[in-house]
């Protein structure tokens, strides 16, 4: 079964504070898409770079007033070839490591971090 996830949206308040911490942390660029949104003016998108047919799903950073970040919501797991090295930037990125790698049932690994706007999102990894 092909993977069924292919898009997610991680709200936020501070677009620039929000792209520094994505950007330092999993070491990715982040693209500005403008938005044309009747509904939502002040609406802006900073799409993940990459492609859902070889990444799985791809997705974007979203500042809007009609959706706050915070903890409780959906949490997304980010893929990394070994959880250590991304919790070593989370800090100096300005989040907090929530839980460090710990093993899971299924032979990898995971880790909790919260960003810079109060959204926890998680790490997997398989080593």
């Amino acid at each position: 079964m092909k993977n069924p996830i292919n898009w997610f949206e991680i709200y936020i308040s501070d677009m620039q504070r929000a792209r520094i911490f994505y950007s330092t942390v999993f070491q990715c660029e982040l693209k500005d898409v403008p938005m044309n949104n009747e509904r939502h003016p002040e609406m802006r998108y900073a799409f993940f770079t990459g492609d859902p047919e070889t990444n799985g799903a791809t997705g974007a950073l979203v500042k809007m007033d009609a959706a706050q970040p915070g903890a409780g919501g959906t949490l997304v797991y980010f893929a990394t070839d070994e959880i250590n090295a991304e919790l070593s930037r989370v800090d100096a990125a300005g989040g907090k490591v929530l839980r460090a790698k710990l093993p899971v049932p299924d032979g990898g690994f995971i880790a909790l971090i919260q960003d810079t706007e109060g959204n926890m999102i998680g790490l997997s990894s398989k080593k």
